[in-house]
């Protein structure tokens, strides 16, 4: 996701060193250990002092001093009208600003733009907005700007783009409004679009961190792996501490089979960050595991589950790495830790049900395999996995049922054919077998070798 840029335009007091003492000054007001007089613009910055730092009831308090000082100012009432939106109480807002009728104040009218959005009062709001727009001709992409992140917070991206594609056409040069733009495209999924804004800003600016960030992060989205790469890595080359540009480095690397660049991209994001260090261990993990250096993958799941200990990827990780190494009973304490997490983990049943097998635990396997279909049906391996064991049961009929489920969920799935058509012979209908038996060889010319292993006596009839 682009990361949001705050608003070009202004609307409240800047606050300097001159804020801070300002705001001593009043609290000591406030104490009874000063006196003093405070004009409107000094009450307006120690309200914005206040709502900067989410202390509504302070703000709230020094606008009723405001107003006790300057009855019916509307610069005050304005801002009497802000603290009401942030609050909530937008009734109480718009009765504010409705007695502000006259005013032609920038903030003000951005206002009630803003409250009858949330009052879902859409055509005065939309009126509002055009005679906004129709007023200004000097400042036209800045007034979309500002107006677009209104819609943008109500979620109306439709509106938004509307109104930065007339600031866009207006001024082709306005970062911030660039920025916006293109992550409005990117909402709407016009992602080639978004991707020529993006390059946009990098023309205007070759060290816009930030646009070469989106940059990556649209192309990941478009599967586009090595373009991604090489966005992520201008981006990091202007500011190597990027930790967000780390992570989603690495994560480019694993999608392209690049493990090794990916646990050192994962390292360095874990050395800089200060979050999600038992996540990024769970990365490293999945890549050792891929290079199936199993002890090295267990130590880093084992380092998250110290972390978080309800971890069921760890846990899973884990149990997955010991049936790699062939240390089954081991791997079962792991699952079953991972189930207590999520009993309707489908994905946890099969490495039980695999556990079990590598046990010689069948019928314990098949009750586990079971359970998993249960829970997700379309698992065309699982099904084979069921039939299998049916068939080593003799139980050819339901071996055939599963089998035939498997082909229905995957057409190309391996084997399933054959051993229908082994199935087949075992119940001595040699017609179905045939006709199986030679959907097998279609697909693969060597599937009669296997068939002759597992039906010797077939030689004699000359099914093929």
């Amino acid at each position: 996701m682009p990361k949001i840029k705050d608003m070009s335009r202004k609307l409240s007091y800047s606050m300097d060193d001159e804020s801070n003492d300002l705001v001593q000054r009043y609290e000591q007001f406030l104490s009874g250990k000063a006196k003093g007089y405070f004009d409107v613009e000094e009450l307006e910055n120690i309200v914005e002092y206040y709502l900067r730092r989410g202390r509504t009831k302070d703000s709230t308090k020094a606008i009723d001093l405001g107003l006790q000082l300057h009855p019916n100012n509307s610069a005050l009432k304005t801002k009497r009208a802000k603290i009401y939106l942030i609050t909530g109480d937008d009734q109480k807002a718009f009765r504010v600003l409705d007695s502000l009728a006259e005013s032609n104040d920038y903030e003000v009218i951005l206002l009630k733009i803003e409250v009858l959005l949330k009052l879902d009062r859409q055509i005065e709001a939309r009126m509002l907005v055009d005679k906004l727009i129709a007023d200004e001709s000097d400042d036209l992409d800045n007034v979309c700007l500002d107006i677009a992140y209104l819609y943008l917070g109500q979620s109306e991206n439709d509106i938004a783009l509307e109104l930065l594609e007339k600031g866009y056409n207006f001024d082709k040069l306005n970062p911030e409004l660039l920025y916006e733009l293109a992550f409005c495209y990117e909402q709407n999924e016009n992602f080639d679009k978004a991707i020529a804004i993006n390059l946009e800003i990098i023309e205007i600016d070759p060290f816009a961190n930030e646009a070469w960030f989106n940059l990556g992060q649209l192309y990941f989205a478009l599967l586009d792996f090595p373009k991604a790469l090489e966005a992520y890595d201008y981006a990091l080359a202007i500011d190597e501490n990027d930790s967000l540009t780390w992570v989603q480095k690495a994560h480019v690397h694993f999608q392209l089979n690049q493990f090794e660049e990916a646990i050192e991209a994962y390292e360095e994001y874990k050395r800089i960050s200060a979050y999600g260090n038992w996540q990024t261990d769970i990365f490293i993990a999945e890549c050792y595991e891929k290079l199936e250096k199993y002890d090295e993958s267990i130590t880093f799941y084992k380092l998250s589950l110290e972390a978080h200990e309800e971890n069921y990827d760890a846990l899973t990780g884990i149990a997955i790495c010991l049936l790699e190494q062939e240390k089954f009973a081991e791997s079962k304490p792991y699952i079953e830790r991972a189930l207590v997490i999520n009993v309707n983990a489908a994905d946890a049943w099969v490495y039980m049900a695999e556990a079990y097998i590598g046990l010689n635990e069948v019928d314990s396997a098949l009750l586990a395999y079971i359970k998993s279909i249960s829970i997700d049906h379309e698992q065309p391996d699982t099904l084979m996995a069921i039939a299998n064991i049916c068939m080593e049961k003799a139980e050819f009929e339901l071996a055939i049922k599963y089998y035939l489920a498997a082909i229905e969920q995957d057409e190309y799935i391996e084997y399933a054919n054959l051993f229908i058509a082994v199935c087949y012979f075992k119940l001595d209908d040699l017609k179905q077998s045939t006709i199986f038996l030679h959907e097998a060889i279609s697909k693969d010319k060597d599937a009669i070798v296997l068939f002759m292993e597992l039906c010797p006596e077939a030689e004699e009839l000359n099914l093929i």
